[in-house]
């Protein structure tokens, strides 16, 4: 029940916010001194050197802080999933699939030859399944019974659904999707691309600045608005943000089960790859302020709201704190951990705070 509560505050707080709010940045962000949106500026200084890296923080509309430098375009390791996960629902949304219950093998018939002693399993996967790392692809459970963090299961998914959905290649896919279908429309200065180092190594892997990805951050803040324009229905925005992975199924095991040939990785080489748990906050690629099976939440410091992106354990990330309308964004960190962003995100709400607990 506190769950539930939980999950129609944050549905509320972004309808509120999207709907309130009308600030966006033009092709430059405007600026706002910390203390004009009611920040503490010695607070988010602390902040900001407790954190390292480079960064920025987005309030109200606003850029009010940044360091390092914030323009600097580099990888974001799994902070770009929620990325593919919007380019998910657009593609729902522009009728390019059904709906998420597909199954992928439509677009990828191989996934019916494989693992014929497990009953063909993985002709039973959905895009639903894949963009909430329950495809069990790669080890012996039934897709939607168990939770692996998967990177062969996430290069899959990107390659189908970005060389087969929307029929661009590893080399056009900046141009044909990430540009024109996102990054353009929310005016990103710093020429985002999803090949970060590049065609032949590991493509998918995104390269996206602070600040770019910042308006990434503000568009779901706005409940899927852009100025004047609805780029992603709110109910999809919702979806995304209030549907986490139940608590009811489980981690998987570590028992490996075949892969179509020549099936590459977008990051991790470990067979089978199962990386961690979900921890009741992974929804539609996106780390949200969940409740885990113990009942612990996983950022015990930090709004019920919050919902971000996370790569390389913390390292990378993008994080949106609707009830603050406030954004962070950072890269380069020491951070590593939930333990660890709890304690970052916590001094960025004590500068909302007046610099107070």
């Amino acid at each position: 029940m506190r769950m539930w509560a939980t999950f129609i505050a944050v549905a509320l707080c972004i309808c509120g916010m999207a709907s309130a709010a009308s600030v966006y940045p033009g092709r430059e962000w405007a600026t706002k001194s910390p203390e004009q949106v009611g920040l503490s500026a010695d607070a988010i200084e602390a902040f900001s050197d407790s954190v390292g890296g480079f960064g920025c923080v987005v309030r109200r509309g606003y850029m009010v802080h940044s360091w390092g430098d914030p323009s600097r375009c580099t990888d974001v390791a799994s902070a770009a999933k929620p990325i593919y996960a919007h380019f998910l629902l657009k593609a729902v949304e522009d009728g390019r699939i059904p709906d998420v219950n597909q199954p992928v093998c439509q677009w990828e018939p191989r996934l019916k030859e494989i693992n014929a002693v497990l009953g063909h399993k993985d002709s039973r996967i959905t895009w639903r399944h894949m963009a909430n790392q329950i495809s069990c692809y790669g080890l012996v459970e039934e897709p939607g019974t168990a939770y692996a963090y998967n990177d062969w299961q996430m290069a899959l998914f990107f390659d189908t659904l970005f060389t087969k959905v929307y029929g661009a290649t590893h080399s056009t896919v900046d141009a044909k999707v990430l540009h024109p279908l996102l990054t353009d429309l929310i005016g990103c200065q710093d020429d985002p691309s999803f090949l970060a180092f590049g065609e032949d190594d590991r493509p998918g892997r995104t390269a996206i600045s602070p600040r770019d990805f910042a308006r990434f951050g503000l568009l779901y803040l706005r409940g899927g608005k852009w100025g004047d324009r609805q780029l992603i229905r709110p109910e999809h925005v919702r979806l995304a943000l209030t549907s986490p992975v139940s608590n009811s199924i489980p981690r998987a095991g570590n028992e490996a089960a075949e892969m179509i040939p020549g099936q590459r990785s977008i990051g991790s080489r470990q067979i089978p790859d199962n990386q961690t748990d979900h921890m009741g906050s992974y929804s539609w690629l996106w780390w949200i302020n969940g409740v885990d099976r113990e009942g612990k939440r996983h950022w015990p410091d930090v709004p019920t709201d919050a919902f971000g992106c996370f790569g390389h354990s913390g390292m990378r990330a993008m994080v949106v704190l609707p009830s603050l309308d406030l954004i962070v964004s950072w890269n380069g960190t020491g951070i590593e951990g939930r333990q660890r962003e709890n304690v970052a995100l916590g001094l960025l709400v004590k500068a909302a705070s007046g610099g107070h607990p």
